[in-house]
């Protein structure tokens, strides 16, 4: 077997039916056990993105939601979403909605205990995220389990969604731009002057950005993500807007070849699972709604309340899938592009570009989406690095030269990302993506009596936002989990121990208590 072929098996193997019904499981019991509170309290959610508080951490939640925005919003909304169609049809599109409306009450989950269970520093630097709700919130027995996500979360950053398959994903929509730009030989293979030019470029960006830290990355992330965002979903309306009389046509085919891809596409589309299987896995590649990342952005909100971040959070999804995904898909669906042989990756959406826009726009389709690319991936590379390292700091400490080190190693990968195939890229981002979100999974469901606990706590004490506001101006917000009984997961593990750091740590542990 080739490397290839070897790394398809696996990724096969990892996204079988288990892992599909504990995503899809996770997130539908959560959602019920919540009484669908992220999404009844959606426009709530809204409100707290620009509402500003004060607590430990070291950015706003609006900036928390951005970091987390610019590793979330990437390739996997533009070239996860043409994937995903190509291989298992329009239906495809449907499973992606599918996870994430579930998807919004699990990254509520993750939101909320990422607070709860976070690390304050007396310098007033903070970690969190499943390793220590792992740890904290399900005891020292399970520490093995947070060490295991942590380092699986340095590999998604190294080798999955943080570098491989963005570079990629830029380096290519470089190469189908600039068709008649010089062969170049580097490692024996021939490349495209163009694709090398902007491989070294961007290694060199990304090196002077990361040398900022978080306060940076959260900078960049607040000016560049909403720009990205406003645009694309403007370009994809342009499509919609062009060819509106094929919006109904195209929701027909994505319903109906959800159960039935050959019925939409004959021969070209898989099978029914198919269709599920990367229809859920693109959607977790670009939602990354169980996978565990968001929360250690969400960590360094500056908030008392878990509850208020975890809704903050899970807005990320919405965005991420529900508009921006549905975006790509129905530009792709209506104009055919994924029926066209021989191109994959981003060479369909530049299609679905090039076609659907208007009169002089379409010649320009290519282009547009090239910028919109190279946006969308650039934060996502930022987003990665950070959660990396965050993993890195649980596992090895708060030591320079292992974060620097690791800085180093994904700067490297940044390097080498251009000269990987499209399949490869994309089908190692979806094994270790599945590994990592394992672990993470099995602690939320563990912990959704802490996450429905506090809920009700919230709710209860806030159950408007004149609630919330008034509590803010008498100075009394945060405390919510204080008036909390005992979680029914302590049943399961004896106790849910909020322990102190050990001698000469100079952390402090939890978000409100």
């Amino acid at each position: 077997m080739s490397f290839g072929e070897i790394i398809q098996a696996v990724d096969d193997f990892v996204w079988g039916i288990p892992l599909i019904v504990l995503i899809l499981g996770a997130g539908v019991y959560l959602s019920v056990r919540l009484l669908f509170v992220p999404v009844r309290k959606l426009g709530r959610a809204f409100k707290y993105m620009f509402h500003k508080e004060e607590g430990a951490g070291e950015v706003s939640s609006f900036g928390a939601l951005c970091t987390a925005l610019s590793a979330t919003i990437g390739t996997g909304n533009i070239v996860g979403v043409a994937t995903a169609i190509t291989a298992g049809g329009p239906g495809a599109l449907f499973w992606m909605w599918l996870a994430a409306f579930f998807g919004m009450a699990t990254k509520y989950a993750e939101g909320l205990l990422a607070v709860k269970y976070r690390r304050v520093y007396a310098d007033g630097h903070t970690l969190g995220g499943p390793f220590y709700y792992i740890e904290n919130g399900l005891g020292r027995r399970w520490k093995f389990l947070a060490v295991i996500f942590a380092v699986l979360g340095m590999c998604v950053g190294l080798f999955g969604i943080g570098t491989f398959s963005q570079v990629n994903s830029i380096t290519d929509a470089v190469g189908n731009i600039f068709t008649s730009a010089p062969e170049l030989t580097l490692f024996g293979m021939e490349y495209n002057l163009a694709v090398v030019i902007a491989g070294i470029l961007l290694t060199i960006v990304v090196g002077l950005v990361l040398l900022g830290g978080v306060k940076r990355i959260a900078k960049v992330s607040e000016t560049v993500v909403p720009f990205m965002v406003i645009l694309y979903v403007a370009v994809c309306l342009v499509i919609l807007g062009a060819n509106v009389t094929e919006i109904p046509a195209a929701f027909g085919q994505i319903f109906v070849g959800a159960f039935n891809p050959r019925a939409v596409a004959g021969g070209i589309a898989g099978s029914f699972f198919v269709a599920m299987q990367k229809g859920i896995a693109r959607g977790i590649f670009s939602n990354e709604a169980g996978l565990g990342s968001a929360p250690i952005a969400a960590a360094a909100a500056k908030t008392k309340e878990p509850v208020r971040q975890g809704l903050v959070s899970m807005t990320g999804t919405f965005l991420d899938t529900l508009i921006v995904c549905t975006m790509t898909g129905l530009a792709i669906v209506i104009t055919g592009a994924w029926r066209v042989a021989d191109i994959e990756g981003v060479a369909v959406t530049m299609e679905a570009f090039s076609a659907g826009l208007p009169g002089v726009l379409g010649a320009a389709g290519p282009v547009i989406l090239m910028v919109c690319l190279i946006f969308f991936a650039f934060t996502t590379i930022l987003g990665w690095n950070f959660y990396g390292e965050r993993c890195l700091e649980y596992v090895a400490g708060r030591k320079k030269f292992a974060i620097y080190l690791y800085r180093t190693l994904y700067i490297l990968a940044v390097f080498i990302g251009p000269y990987m195939t499209v399949a490869a890229v994309w089908n190692i981002a979806d094994i270790f993506n599945g590994l990592m979100a394992i672990p993470n999974l099995i602690a939320l469901l563990l912990l959704s009596g802490v996450v429905a606990r506090e809920t009700k706590a919230y709710f209860k004490k806030y159950p408007k936002m004149k609630d919330v506001k008034a509590a803010e101006a008498a100075g009394t917000v945060g405390g919510a989990a204080e008036e909390t009984a005992a979680s029914p997961v302590d049943e399961l593990i004896e106790e849910e121990p909020l322990q102190d750091p050990s001698p000469g740590d100079e952390g402090t542990s939890g978000g409100t208590g």
